[in-house]
């Protein structure tokens, strides 16, 4: 299959536009067939913006921090002009990583061959290159991404023609500004990330993600917090919102709203009282993923807000590991050989069928 090409077993039946009332899921071989998954990272993510964490986290010259998207690491780094940067982070001379984790530094050295980069990515030193003919530095800098920040978020593309939910992110970001209200999302701070490694299709994860029907069966914990009867969900071109009032709050949710974004193919934005959660689901195999939660509050010094934020982080750890071992036995079922496709609620699955409904939509793009 070459770049760009749908899995040839995809038949036009498959990526028809169906009504809810008459759609069935998408057939449980895009959740298990590796051709799908190349065709996803080649295509679906390739060319639009990705969520690569906290651009207001690195403050600093020289701070940087790496952050995988789907199919690559990226390098993020703040320059001596305070001006954010993104780069593949592959060492030009033989692909060795340029750095790892986070911190802060004058110069950008590969860990393979220690070759040096300046913080614009341009090559500084090759050292032992010898006797190498024709070699020009300037031909050798760091592979650059477009980076953008939005609020306290960094967002990167690997493509010229990129977007986010079909618009520039700061124009899909008014229009959540807009929706939510009392919230200032630009003054929350970052203040942690935790990474889930499951074993399930990236697709499992956001099904589940874009519906509260699992709710009562899933997260019994949860569903007393929010107002499950008025749980409703919004559709709008290239995202959706689940939203509930909390109606019942306790020390990790505030009284208000809850607003759950999902910002296709891979973004979501939980919003509530005070806070945001950030996370992004990786895929890494046809059967595998990584979930990267970043956590942002409003206030995160004093000590009556670290107490809240430790119960908070605490009480997200638990939806998530409920998530986690439900995801997981899907992932077996789909599988198991003896489940094809099955059938949505038209009250509850609005947000899954939608989905369905723009990578149907993607497939029928492709050549």
């Amino acid at each position: 299959m070459s770049s760009g090409e749908k899995p040839a077993w995809i038949q036009p039946r498959d990526v028809e536009s169906v009504p809810l009332e008459r759609a069935s899921t998408i057939p449980a071989r895009w959740y298990t067939d590796a051709a799908v998954q190349e065709w996803e990272l080649s295509e679906l993510f390739s060319h639009g913006w990705q969520l690569s964490g906290s651009g207001s986290a690195l403050k600093n010259a020289g701070d940087f921090r790496v952050d995988d998207i789907p199919g690559t690491s990226v390098l993020l780094v703040r320059g001596k002009d305070s001006q954010l940067r993104a780069f593949h982070n592959v060492c030009r001379h033989r692909a060795g990583p340029v750095a790892a984790g986070a911190g802060n530094c004058r110069l950008l050295r590969c860990r393979y061959h220690g070759w040096t980069y300046r913080l614009d990515g341009s090559l500084h030193s090759a050292p032992e290159l010898g006797a190498a003919e024709d070699f020009d530095p300037s031909d050798f800098g760091l592979v650059p991404l477009a980076v953008t920040e939005v609020g306290p978020l960094a967002l990167v593309a690997p493509a010229a023609d990129a977007n986010l939910a079909g618009r520039e992110p700061a124009k899909l970001f008014e229009e959540i500004r807009a929706r939510i209200g009392g919230l200032d999302i630009d003054k929350l701070q970052f203040y942690r990330r935790v990474s889930y490694a499951m074993f399930c299709n990236w697709k499992v994860y956001v099904d589940n993600y874009l519906e509260g029907y699992h709710l009562p069966q899933v997260h019994p914990e949860l569903t007393k917090i929010l107002d499950y009867q008025d749980y409703s969900t919004e559709l709008h071109h290239g995202y959706s919102l689940q939203y509930s009032e909390i109606q019942n709050p306790t020390e990790a949710y505030d009284a208000g709203d809850a607003y759950y974004y999902f910002l296709f193919p891979n973004i979501m934005l939980n919003i509530l009282p005070g806070r945001m959660q950030t996370n992004v689901v990786i895929p890494q195999g046809p059967d595998r993923c990584q979930v990267i939660f970043d956590y942002y509050y409003g206030d995160v010094t004093s000590d009556a807000a670290k107490t809240k934020i430790e119960e908070d982080i605490s009480f997200g750890d638990l939806v998530q590991r409920q998530d986690m071992s439900i995801c997981e036995q899907v992932q077996k079922g789909l599988q198991s050989g003896v489940y094809d496709r099955g059938r949505l609620s038209v009250r509850r699955e609005q947000g899954v069928h939608h989905f369905h409904e723009m990578l149907r939509a993607a497939l029928r793009r492709a050549t």
